[in-house]
Order: C-alpha cells, then structure tokens, then sequence
C-alpha cells in the first residue's frame, strides 16, 4: 500500500516531520512524514493462523514472499519494534536511524524519511519493511527483485493489529504474532479499564511549538477517543489529516482541562504554562500538562499499554470540578 506524505506535513518544521516519521514507522509523519491516518495493512488477525512453515506466502500487495526472509531491513521504527516482538529480531540485520527499540535492534544511519537504494541494498536484504512509499522507494527495490512490505501507520488500534499480522506472515512468525496481538488486546482492555468514568474530558495532545496537534483521525487521537476523551483539535480537521494546526486563539477558547506533550520537545511543561495569555486554561491553572515518552506515543506497537496507562492515570489526576465535564 502507498501512503504518500500529506502536502501540509512536508510544510511542517523539521521536528514535526521527525515525529511523524517515527510514528508511521508506526508508522507515522511526526513514525511518520506520513500519512499517519493511512489504515493499515489490508491483513487481518486469522492470517496468524497459518504455519510459520508456509511459504511461499502473499502479502497484502499481492507481493509473493518463496522464502522466510533472513535479512530483513526496517526502516520503520514501529515495525522494528514489533519484528523483534514476534521472535524476527535475529532477521533484522538493519534498521533506520529512529529504529531505537529495542536494544538489540540494528539501528544504522539509514533514513525512512529520505532513503537510498544503494544504501539499503548494502545491506543485501531479501525484504524491506517500511512505513511509506517515499520517492516510489517500493518499485526502486522490486526493481531489483528485493520485495518490500509497505507497513503503514494504523488509523486506530484495531487496525493495529492488522499491521502486526501482516509482519507476521511475512516473516514467518505466524503463532507468535498471533501471541503478541492476543496479549496486547488483555493489556489494551486492562488500560483502557483505568480510565476516569464520566468521559468528557477535553484534551489537546500537542506535537509541537507550533500548534500542530493530534486529532480523532489519527492513531494517538483514536487512542484518546478509546478513553472516552474529547479532542478539542477536532474543529481544525476540517481535511481529517489527523494532524492539523491549530492557533493560540482556537486553544485557549477551547479550554483543554489536559495538555499532553512530547518528553523529547524542545520546551517543558513549564514553558507551556507560561505561554501568554494561558493562564486560565484549566489545564494551566491545575497543573494538569503532562509529557509522555517520545516513543512510546509515537510509535504503534507491543508498548501501546504502557502509553494507554500514562494518559489513563494522566486524565484521573485532571481535577474537575462538579459539573465541568
């Protein structure tokens, strides 16, 4: 699948498109200068039921996998994260500079943002994962008889999964992934559960120093939605890019009662409070602005939990008065 970049993220600051990249590769343009709201792969779980053992396999494309692929390059972040989840991490013999989870994982200078051919063939892959078609990279490789599976960034966590079968068939990993997905939905649940009760909780979860935010039509935004939340960047998704720019004005009249941020933003939670005319924005005025891992809440998979859990105990410390939601 190709998901090309969307024009206003390419005009976006560097930082944003850093982001969006990372999260494609959760895929998305902040995994992700990507479609971030791109649905995922067009797999669904049941493909996890077919044997590790058989191949060849068919990918989503209609791309034919004869082999279990031995030298895998990632330049995908989240999909980086979930082969080494589903036990293909000894596969992975490369992955792209944002590839930094796990550990183990083979992180290199290659870009998913800006890639080279001859770079990545320098590493002899027999397939490449990415989160986007950038500059036709897939029919520059197919070219040269390297496949490649287009992991997109899921729209919402169900979607999710689908992307994470799809890189289970294609290495596979069948019965682990089908493990991985299984034990992410108990989590998933178990996170979702934490959740303050009442819902109705305006949120605005913040990419960058420019506004740009996350709306319902992104993953982070679906993940706010599942917790019953309301996104105040909804009105500016006029185009429901899922990463619109909003204005000083549109916030503070908005109102957020929770202010989410990056840990890796160039400003704090303090630089946020102290911004002009903010100071009676309930989230300000309670001490409710919060910055969450970078990674964690930009990239799709196995540590989705942990992010769930994050912004469930973030909204439950939210003070609200009676009768404000």
């Amino acid at each position: 699948m190709t998901h090309p970049a969307p024009t206003h993220l390419l005009r976006a600051p560097a930082a944003l498109l850093a982001a969006t990249l990372v999260l494609a590769a959760c895929g998305s343009a902040t995994d992700d200068a990507t479609d971030t709201a791109a649905p995922a792969a067009s797999t669904d779980t049941d493909a996890a039921s077919a044997p590790a053992s058989d191949f060849p396999v068919t990918l989503p494309d209609g791309t034919v996998l004869e082999e279990r692929p031995e030298r895998i390059v990632s330049l995908s972040p989240s999909a980086t994260e979930i082969l080494f989840a589903i036990g293909a991490g000894d596969q992975v013999v490369a992955a792209d500079e944002f590839s930094t989870y796990p550990a183990e994982a083979p992180t290199t200078d290659l870009s998913g943002f800006d890639p080279n051919v001859e770079a990545i063939l320098g590493y002899e892959p027999d397939l490449v994962v990415i989160a986007n078609d950038i500059d036709d990279l897939k029919a520059s490789l197919e070219a040269l008889d390297v496949p490649v599976l287009v992991n997109a960034a899921p729209a919402d966590i169900e979607s999710g999964y689908a992307g994470l079968a799809d890189l289970a068939l294609a290495t596979g990993h069948v019965d682990e992934g089908a493990a991985v997905v299984e034990q992410m939905r108990a989590d998933v649940a178990a996170a979702l559960e934490k959740a303050p009760r009442g819902a109705g909780l305006r949120v605005y979860h913040e990419l960058d120093e420019t506004l740009y935010a996350a709306s319902s039509a992104s993953f982070i935004g679906s993940v706010y939605t599942e917790l019953g939340a309301v996104n105040i960047a909804d009105e500016a998704d006029t185009e429901q890019t899922g990463y619109p720019q909003l204005t000083e004005e549109a916030v503070v009249d908005a109102n957020p009662q929770l202010v989410v941020i990056s840990d890796a933003a160039i400003y704090t939670v303090d630089d946020v409070a102290a911004r002009p005319g903010w100071a009676e924005v309930d989230a300000v005025r309670t001490g409710s602005i919060v910055a969450v891992d970078a990674d964690i809440s930009s990239r799709w998979g196995p540590r989705l939990p942990e992010l769930i859990d994050t912004l469930a105990e973030a909204m439950s410390a939210v003070p609200v008065a009676a009768g404000s939601r």
